[in-house]
């Protein structure tokens, strides 16, 4: 069991994902994981700031690996822990942090326990760490996730992912969580962009991103601001909402 985690509202953490697999670069699947976790993220206070997808190579995994660790307080990895041959995510992290694989002790007897006699040398690969890891559990299929240091490896299956990041639940210190509120207009975005702009300038702490659609043989967009105080999206929700007015575009408060 990991630590408790604490909250440091004044400091911004940080995370990265890379997505591992062959089929999402392909096509074949599409990513799931990627808003998931940046919204489960949110919760916990910290901010999903950069997204790679990988091929399942030893190298190119090892790269992005080596590459976003250093970068981010956290790393959260997707793909490549099953049983089959071609699943070398933990080869390829144990090699990037210059660690032994070995086959742990806790994760062998999880799998023996649900599998039984069924324990075939394919599923032990689902025991496989860098030497030195922690176990995520994972209350779907039973085979865990992985701790390395900052890294988190994980399945790429969605419901597996979300169930072992609902493990993962307030362990993980973090900042302040990050909060959103919606303003839609229906109006090109960009008549609206210079105000956007001048909003976001004039209030340090948010941040004003541009949705457009088209819907109802009309253009509209939806203006969503981010922070960390409910009582500061609550305010600057209001400003927009009154220099769109003054600008001629009608907005509601909340999405269109």
């Amino acid at each position: 069991m990991n630590e408790p985690s604490h909250t440091q509202a004044g400091r911004i953490y940080t995370a990265a994902l890379v997505i591992i697999g062959d089929e999402i670069l392909s096509g074949r699947t599409q990513d799931a994981n990627t808003a998931y976790l940046a919204k489960w993220l949110g919760v916990q206070g910290i901010r999903l700031k950069e997204v790679r997808v990988v091929a399942d190579e030893m190298d190119a995994i090892a790269e992005a690996v080596n590459a976003l660790r250093v970068k981010h307080d956290y790393l959260f990895t997707t793909g490549g822990i099953g049983p089959t041959h071609d699943d070398i995510t933990v080869d390829a992290i144990a090699a990037a942090l210059g660690l032994d694989v070995i086959i742990h002790p806790d994760a062998r007897a999880i799998l023996a326990a649900h599998y039984g006699d069924q324990l075939t040398d394919a599923r032990l690969r689902m025991a496989r760490t860098p030497a030195g890891a922690s176990l995520i559990e994972n209350p779907r299929t039973k085979a865990p996730g992985i701790r390395v240091e900052n890294i988190f490896i994980m399945a790429g299956v969605p419901m597996i992912t979300q169930g072992m990041l609902a493990w993962l639940d307030g362990q993980l210190p973090g900042g302040a969580p990050v909060l959103s509120r919606s303003v839609g207009a229906w109006t090109q975005e960009s008549k609206a962009a210079e105000i956007l702009k001048r909003t976001e300038k004039d209030n340090p702490g948010v941040q004003i991103g541009s949705y457009p659609f088209w819907r109802e043989g009309k253009t509209g967009a939806n203006f969503v601001m981010r922070s960390t105080s409910d009582a500061q999206l609550a305010e600057v929700a209001q400003k927009l909402m009154a220099a769109l007015s003054e600008a001629g575009i009608t907005s509601v408060d909340g999405e269109l």
